[in-house]
């Protein structure tokens, strides 16, 4: 279930300390609690809690950023029902054929475990190189990050995905809930590349990988066994098929959206 994006309080550089004590005014070198030792974790994978000590870029409604906070901070529904918001990515990546790449969630994921999804979806960190403020800038840091993730998710190399490739379509802003527990409240930068690459799949990210055609694609989404994240849903019901008619023929007319598409 995707739920429409929040009536919680308007969160701003002014108040979203006093809402959220854990944020980080600083973007880049703030310090954060690690949640290696805490009880919100219990049961889950050790690679994956690590990972939640990852700092992502707190925003405004605007995508202003205004702060950082851990990964875990950030996906907590108890601080997304109040406003938490953050920044995201989305790549689309497509071969030759132009088949889309999906990948299946690891089941040791702690949002969305074993859910399809699109290529890869991830944040930009508070860390040199991938903040932003202002869409250029902003753009600049989705597309590093991204070809971090491409790296440490699937294993595809830097020089196959290189940044100047990725096509920046839209910014979509949307909340949903994993579980009881976990969620995600993003504005999420939504980045095609077209290009042929090698797979050496991380299992703990990954669990499946397959490329497919529109009508697999969608052939998939009948079947009643799969299960897919709900961003990747919303995408595909309300965008991706038109794009994907235009990879080789007027995508551009796409690219480069201002406003933020709020779902």
């Amino acid at each position: 279930m995707t739920e429409t994006a929040t009536e919680a309080p308007r969160i701003t550089a002014e108040n979203v300390l006093r809402l959220f004590p854990e944020v980080n005014t600083s973007l880049i070198g703030g310090q954060h609690n690690s949640a290696a030792h805490d009880d919100d974790m219990e049961g889950y994978d050790e690679e994956q809690i690590k990972l939640m000590d990852e700092v992502c870029i707190v925003l405004d409604e605007d995508d202003i950023p205004i702060g950082s906070a851990s990964k875990k901070v950030c996906h907590l529904m108890e601080n997304i029902d109040k406003g938490l918001l953050h920044r995201a990515f989305s790549v689309f990546l497509f071969d030759s054929q132009n088949r889309l790449l999906l990948q299946q969630r690891a089941t040791e994921k702690i949002t969305f475990p074993d859910m399809w999804t699109n290529t890869c979806c991830s944040h930009p960190l508070g860390i040199p190189g991938e903040t932003g403020v202002g869409l250029d800038s902003s753009v600049q840091g989705v597309r590093r990050a991204a070809v971090r993730k491409l790296d440490q998710e699937l294993g595809i190399a830097a020089q196959q995905v290189p940044i100047d490739d990725f096509k920046f379509l839209t910014r979509i802003h949307y909340k949903s809930p994993s579980d009881g527990k976990w969620g995600e409240h993003e504005i999420d930068y939504i980045l095609v590349i077209k290009a042929n690459v090698d797979l050496n799949v991380n299992p703990n990210e990954a669990r499946d990988t397959r490329y497919v055609s529109q009508d697999d694609l969608k052939a998939m989404f009948k079947d009643p066994s799969l299960k897919f994240t709900p961003w990747f849903k919303l995408i595909c019901n309300s965008m991706l098929f038109e794009w994907w008619d235009h990879l080789d023929t007027g995508l551009d007319k796409y690219m480069g959206e201002t406003e933020i598409r709020r779902m």
